[in-house]
This record gives structure tokens, C-alpha cells and sequence, in this order.
């Protein structure tokens, strides 16, 4: 089993409450837009896998793909920062993700917290919403989840006091 502590859209803001709401998870998984100094504490704290955003630099995407496709336990995940939502993917990944759909989608970018499954490719998308302070959010969330053998499980939603 493996805990897995997901974020995004930190803009550069890296909320120290999210080091509480982390320090049980296996590793922390960033959907996109670091921006600076944020890496780097997540990384030096978990394992870090991410993908760089639209408003990140040379250094970030030196550091972390466009596109993430890896397996966790026996689930396939695919994590990219513009991906779109069931029903409504991203041009980018539409072709691929009927072609070869991953059972797992994250996104981010949108800064819209989304759990939705999409039935058509049996595929669970989240996206985690917004953990930083730029931007037009109201709450600044993260998610926690489990992935045991080929099983998503234990998925909670963190909200983080204040904007």
C-alpha cells in the first residue's frame, strides 16, 4: 500500500501545514504550476513525483515532465497539469487517453477540486484543486489517497485555513 499526499497549484506558496497534513503519505505528487522554492522542501521531505505547469520555469520543467505516466502498485497513472476533466480533456491528451486511458488521470491547472470517475474508460480523474494564494480559488485544498494493489481507496480532501 502506498499513502500518496497530491497538491497543486502552489504559484510559489508552499503552506507549512501541508508538511502536518503530509507527514504519513509514501510520497507527494505535485499536479503542476511550483512555481519557485517550492520543490525543493517537498522533495527534501517525501519522495516527489510532478509535472510542470503552464507558469513554471527552465528549472521546474528541467526537473519534471510535461507528461507523467508511471504505474503505482498495479494502478497506471498519468498526471499532467492541463489535462482536462471527463468529458471535456484537453486536446493534448484526448487521442491518448482513448487510445490508452490510465486508470488514474490527475490534473491541475484549473484550480477547480475535482474527484470524478469517467465511466466511458474506467478511469478515476482528480484534480486537487489549488494549494497556493495566487489565483481566483476561494479554498486552498489538497488531497490524500491510498493505492493498494489496483485499488484507490482512503481519498480525503484537505482544506487549509485562510487564502
Amino acid at each position: 500500500m502506498k499513502k500518496i499526499g497530491l497538491i497543486s497549484d502552489t504559484h510559489g506558496y508552499l503552506d507549512e501545514a501541508v508538511f502536518k497534513h503530509f507527514d504519513q503519505v509514501d510520497e507527494i505528487w505535485h499536479a503542476g504550476d511550483f512555481g519557485a522554492d517550492v520543490a525543493a522542501p517537498l522533495a527534501a521531505f517525501k519522495p516527489l513525483r510532478g509535472v510542470f505547469g503552464n507558469i513554471d520555469d527552465a528549472t521546474i520543467r528541467a526537473d519534471f515532465p510535461e507528461q507523467n505516466r508511471f504505474r503505482c502498485e498495479d494502478v497506471a497513472v498519468w498526471m499532467t497539469h492541463i489535462g482536462g476533466y471527463p468529458g471535456r480533456y484537453a486536446p493534448a491528451v484526448k487521442p491518448e487517453i482513448y487510445t490508452n486511458p490510465p486508470k488514474l488521470f490527475i490534473t491541475g491547472h484549473s484550480h477547480i477540486l475535482k474527484v470524478m470517475f469517467d465511466e466511458k474508460i474506467k478511469c478515476l480523474h482528480i484534480n486537487p484543486g489549488a494549494a497556493g494564494k495566487h489565483g481566483w480559488h476561494k479554498v486552498r485544498t489538497l488531497i490524500r489517497f491510498c493505492i493498494t494493489d489496483e485499488n484507490i481507496h482512503t481519498l480525503e480532501v484537505i482544506e487549509l485555513s485562510g487564502r
